[in-house]
């Protein structure tokens, strides 16, 4: 009788989780997986910096990145605008609007791209009336104020760092201004 009183009761079975339970917990952390899933796949592009299309008017396109954007970082997205406009010509994935939509030859043709520190610069009414010239005020202020430009048309590109000179590259502009390429396009129409 002794061994009865002193005897441990018997283990207790765990019971098996509720199909309900386990389907919520699939779901949790499914939902988990899918959303570090979708962030990792959408990630930016990290090898360029930050920039946002201001405002695009025909094959013109103005491009703001922060104020803290260096010189490098601007000369890497004017290089990887070069690299599509080599390669691809397909500036879709850039965010950028089809420039020549109707010329059967490409989307692309031509393309002209202004980039900026300042988000006002990049503004549709200031490309308006730079491309049209109506305000001198503006257009030299847009001139000054320009950070980088990259230029594209069916037989010659173009890539620069600084604001646009008026005349010739000479020593004094070097400091501030530089051209990083300007050749002809080989193997494009």
């Amino acid at each position: 009788m002794n061994d009865a009183i002193h005897q441990s009761p018997p283990p207790l079975r765990k019971k098996p989780l509720d199909t309900v339970v386990k389907l919520a917990l699939m779901v949790f952390f499914g939902s988990f997986a899918l959303i570090w899933g979708g962030m990792y796949l959408s990630r930016p592009d990290r090898s360029i910096p930050p920039y946002s299309i201001g405002a695009q008017e025909g094959t013109a396109v103005s491009v703001h990145v922060p104020a803290w954007t260096s010189d490098t970082e601007i000369e890497t997205l004017v290089e990887r605008f070069r690299r599509v406009g080599r390669e691809t010509r397909n500036f879709g994935p850039m965010k950028i609007r089809p420039t020549t939509p109707d010329d059967p030859a490409g989307r692309y043709r031509r393309i002209t791209i202004y980039i900026f520190t300042h988000d006002a610069w990049a503004e549709a009414p200031i490309l308006h009336k730079f491309l049209t010239g109506e305000d001198q005020e503006v257009r030299d202020g847009f001139k000054r104020a320009l950070r980088g430009f990259y230029q594209l048309t069916e037989t010659e590109e173009e890539g620069r760092i600084g604001p646009m000179v008026d005349g010739p590259d000479s020593a004094a502009t070097a400091a501030y201004a530089r051209q990083l390429f300007k050749q002809t396009m080989v193997g494009h129409p």
